[in-house]
């Protein structure tokens, strides 16, 4: 059995952001609520430990909602991770808290860097703010300076990725495509990540409209194909990675075309390791017999 990423579940349901295709409202809430959870620290020893002894090289701290809400959650972890020295250790925001409290956060960013955090991953939707605000941030007037919570991650020593939901009406050509990568490119941004919107089956969504809104964006097969297939002929490809993401280089630019995928029933790996705060190891978002621990 291989495995691929060794996900960290922090904090709770809670949000600051309002995505119209909300996963956390599609899948299984796995006993979390609103409110800051106990983490069964044995468990998540046990978990560290088994990814270890499977080779994973890259520990990735995620949630149902917005990790950094729990700062002090994120830095217990780190300090619980620290003795199974993972290569990699990655954070997935959406990075509104980083740089709406630049100093507060700046200093925890500073804290998780020396406690191993490698990478800060920010999910968007668009390199133009207003198409951002409409996604994240609605019942605001502004979105967040993505520019700027870029060189703050790059201040304290830390590598980012811009994790790129890509839906109809949003990045859904190969012109917007292409910009998106001149955007990361002239950012320096060391990743990119770009994948289609996707939604559990209706009968597995917990919420409506979310499913909803994901199948009326949902990119068509043959767009996705014309996609890719920009991206073979304008990159280099560097790799392929486990269930078929490929990194390529575009004129310079680490992309990397993935999916939402967490199982391949014909194969024994496992794309991620799901720790649960409350002592569950899973390897699937969505299905609640996926369960290790």
């Amino acid at each position: 059995m291989r495995i691929q990423t060794f996900s960290i579940v922090a904090g709770s349901e809670a949000c600051n952001a309002r995505c119209p295709f909300c996963v956390s409202k599609m899948t299984v809430s796995h006993s979390l609520g609103l409110k800051e959870p106990q983490v069964n620290w044995r468990n998540f020893r046990k978990a560290c430990q088994l990814a270890a002894r499977s080779g994973v090289t890259t520990a990735m701290l995620t949630g149902k909602g917005e990790p950094t809400l729990f700062p002090e959650q994120i830095s217990a972890y780190l300090r619980a991770m620290r003795p199974f020295d993972f290569p990699l250790v990655e954070l997935q925001t959406n990075g509104i808290l980083l740089v709406e409290q630049p100093d507060h956060y700046r200093a925890h960013l500073e804290t998780w860097s020396e406690s191993g955090l490698s990478l800060v991953a920010v999910s968007i939707m668009h390199h133009e703010p207003e198409r951002n605000r409409e996604i994240y941030l609605p019942h605001r007037s502004a979105y967040i300076d993505l520019a700027a919570l870029i060189d703050t991650v790059h201040a304290c020593g830390l590598s980012i990725r811009l994790a790129c939901v890509m839906a109809a009406g949003y990045v859904d050509t190969i012109d917007e495509l292409d910009e998106l990568v001149r955007f990361a490119r002239e950012h320096r941004v060391e990743q990119l990540t770009v994948r289609p919107v996707a939604h559990p089956g209706a009968d597995r969504s917990r919420d409506a409209a979310v499913y909803d809104w994901s199948v009326a964006h949902y990119l068509p097969e043959e767009r996705q194909r014309e996609l890719h297939a920009h991206l073979e002929g304008e990159g280099a490809r560097l790799m392929t990675l486990m269930h078929g993401a490929q990194v390529f280089d575009v004129r310079g630019q680490n992309v990397c075309l993935t999916d939402c995928l967490t199982i391949a029933p014909a194969t024994e790996d496992i794309r991620q390791l799901i720790f649960f705060p409350d002592g569950h190891l899973r390897y699937d978002w969505q299905y609640e017999g996926a369960v290790l621990l």
